[in-house]
């Protein structure tokens, strides 16, 4: 759900002529885009789980001298079709992979210091006379 749709939601709710069964509605959409939701991050998890699992299996068999150790890997990514096919495949995905980890980078840089303000917070609250607590 988009920011909008949260947005248009919440000025529904606020407005007083807004009927029960108009909330009921609103209600139920919200409880299956929840229940899609769940759905999607426990698929997510379990192939991050199987991918997880399938790279430190490959560690191990590596540190273990096994003579294929990328079976697992190979498998796991087989699976979910994504193994290259071609040599161009190759090339973008460790195009790819270099973007990411720099994009990474910038992100983990960005956390470690946070940006200055450099301008006083407005303490007013939207509308002629509420202000903020002190």
């Amino acid at each position: 759900m988009t920011r909008s749709e949260f947005d248009d939601i919440r000025a529904h709710l606020a407005d007083a002529t807004t009927h029960a069964g108009d909330l009921l509605r609103i209600a139920r959409t919200l409880l299956d885009d929840l229940e899609q939701a769940r759905m999607r991050e426990a698929a997510l998890r379990t192939y991050y789980l199987r991918l997880l699992t399938a790279a430190r299996a490959t560690t191990a068999a590596e540190c273990a001298g096994a003579p294929d150790p990328l079976v697992f890997l190979r498998h796991e990514l087989a699976e979910r079709g994504q193994l290259p096919a071609d040599g161009e495949a190759v090339q973008r995905i460790l195009s790819d992979a270099r973007t990411a980890a720099a994009l990474l980078a910038c992100l983990e840089q960005q956390q470690v210091t946070p940006p200055r303000r450099t301008s006083l917070r407005m303490r007013r609250c939207v509308g002629t006379s509420r202000t903020l607590p002190r």
